[in-house]
């Protein structure tokens, strides 16, 4: 007995991105047991166990994903699970569960701290109270923000009573921030395709949620900081993240439009204006968020492509949101570049990069091509959806994005389950999962003979 409880510990505590697989894992099931109970769903039945797992899962991963409508199928109490369990999954369970540690007692043990740090990707130990901090506050304005706008839209601009408008806001405030893509009508926001009002704050919360906690930290922590050149004092991560972040949006915008300008079911039925406003709203909402203000399953061949695309790539580190990460694609790319020069070292913005940061890059960029094309291959075997269908529905849960063509409450439970795996490997990085399964970390202490293989 002793022995098994130490082997517990070693496997589950010891190491701090273990314990964070084990958290999420942990609260995962909780809410999927809460979700399961007749009074969480609006008929008074209790809910199947595949739907209630796929359903806590993608709450807890903020992914958005679901095999029943959120608004008409779960009651009251179902909702305020759901809501619960993206605030939590969003802010970070170990990063919450510190949060309140530091709050009751006013300090933090170092096994706490450590945990803390993985999760928040922390740059040291004596950052790890700032962070918390900071997290929670930033996280607290945005969403009181954001929900406030929304909920004097809906009172004002389509005539909600106080309290429904007030209920509408909030959830999708707390939903777009979390980048969960959780809303309460069955439509997602295809209602609201041509009001600014609703599509805007919406996509303002959803980006500076993509944008991560460190990011988001640092720009208002050195907004007033410049160097004697006139530029921001900010870290080579917060540069690449923004710089990219931005890029995305441009060049994600540019081509839905440029590809859906004409087709009726999408944005052939709006002005130019409209147009603009719905090709932004997509490409922000490839960064993870999973509304949608377009019918997806309407949409080109060659926008689910892009769309896919988009989705892998995700948006910042220790944020809300999924992906690879847009460092990730960053550093891939400068690699690429520098091998095209034929320098021995990659750089960006006058920095080299470390080569196990090259490493890191490519272990999760591959991770992430095998978990997907795994997962198309096992569901184009048990369905006969298109190609373009599966492969956009994998890659949504993979990124824990939530936009979807329409197929997912259709996929026989097994598809569901690959579906559910896939929310959770993504929400926590393939590279953070494999470390947490470790058993221990291996040095080799001697160099084995170089050898040059044929590439190409």
């Amino acid at each position: 007995m002793a022995r098994a409880t130490r082997v517990w510990h070693s496997l589950f505590t010891t190491h701090p991105a273990r314990t964070v697989v084990m958290a999420f894992a942990l609260v995962t099931v909780i809410g999927a047991v809460l979700l399961a109970l007749p009074v969480a769903a609006e008929s008074g039945d209790a809910t199947g166990l595949v739907a209630s797992l796929f359903t806590a899962t993608s709450a807890v991963c903020v992914t958005g994903l679901a095999v029943v409508d959120t608004g008409t199928h779960w009651s009251g109490f179902g909702e305020g699970v759901i809501l619960a369990l993206i605030q939590v999954g969003g802010f970070g369970i170990m990063t919450m569960a510190s949060l309140l540690a530091l709050l009751v007692s006013g300090k933090l043990r170092l096994r706490m701290q450590l945990t803390a740090q993985a999760e928040t990707k922390s740059f040291g130990i004596g950052d790890v109270r700032r962070v918390l901090l900071g997290v929670a506050g930033s996280t607290m304005i945005v969403e009181l923000t954001v929900g406030a706008l929304l909920a004097l839209r809906f009172r004002f601009g389509y005539g909600e009573s106080i309290g429904d408008a007030t209920y509408l806001g909030f959830f999708h405030a707390v939903s777009a921030f979390n980048n969960a893509g959780f809303g309460l009508h069955a439509d997602s926001l295809t209602r609201y395709a041509q009001d600014p009002w609703v599509t805007l704050p919406i996509s303002a919360a959803v980006i500076l949620g993509g944008l991560g906690f460190p990011v988001l930290l640092e720009v208002l922590r050195h907004r007033n900081r410049r160097t004697r050149t006139g530029r921001r004092n900010w870290t080579l991560h917060t540069k690449l993240t923004l710089l990219t972040t931005g890029a995305l949006l441009l060049i994600g915008t540019l081509l839905t439009c440029l590809m859906e300008w004409t087709n009726k079911g999408t944005l052939g039925a709006f002005d130019w204006p409209s147009k603009l406003l719905n090709g932004f709203f997509h490409s922000a909402m490839t960064r993870t968020a999973g509304f949608n203000s377009l019918d997806i399953g309407a949409m080109q061949a060659s926008t689910l492509l892009v769309s896919c695309i988009l989705m892998f790539i995700g948006g910042g580190s220790a944020g809300t949101a999924g992906g690879i990460k847009v460092t990730t694609f960053a550093v891939l790319a400068a690699a690429i570049a520098a091998e095209v020069r034929g320098e021995p070292d990659a750089s960006v913005m006058g920095r080299k990069l470390a080569p196990h940061v090259l490493r890191q890059a490519l272990t999760v960029a591959l991770l992430g091509v095998g978990l997907v094309m795994a997962a198309t291959l096992a569901l184009l075997s048990i369905t006969r959806y298109p190609f373009e269908q599966v492969l956009f529905e994998v890659v949504s849960a993979f990124a824990t994005v939530g936009l979807s063509t329409g197929i997912t409450a259709d996929l026989p439970a097994t598809g569901q389950l690959i579906l559910t795996l896939l929310m959770f490997v993504g929400r926590l990085g393939p590279i953070t999962l494999v470390s947490a399964l470790a058993l221990r970390e291996r040095t080799r202490r001697y160099h084995l003979p170089e050898e040059r293989p044929v590439i190409g």
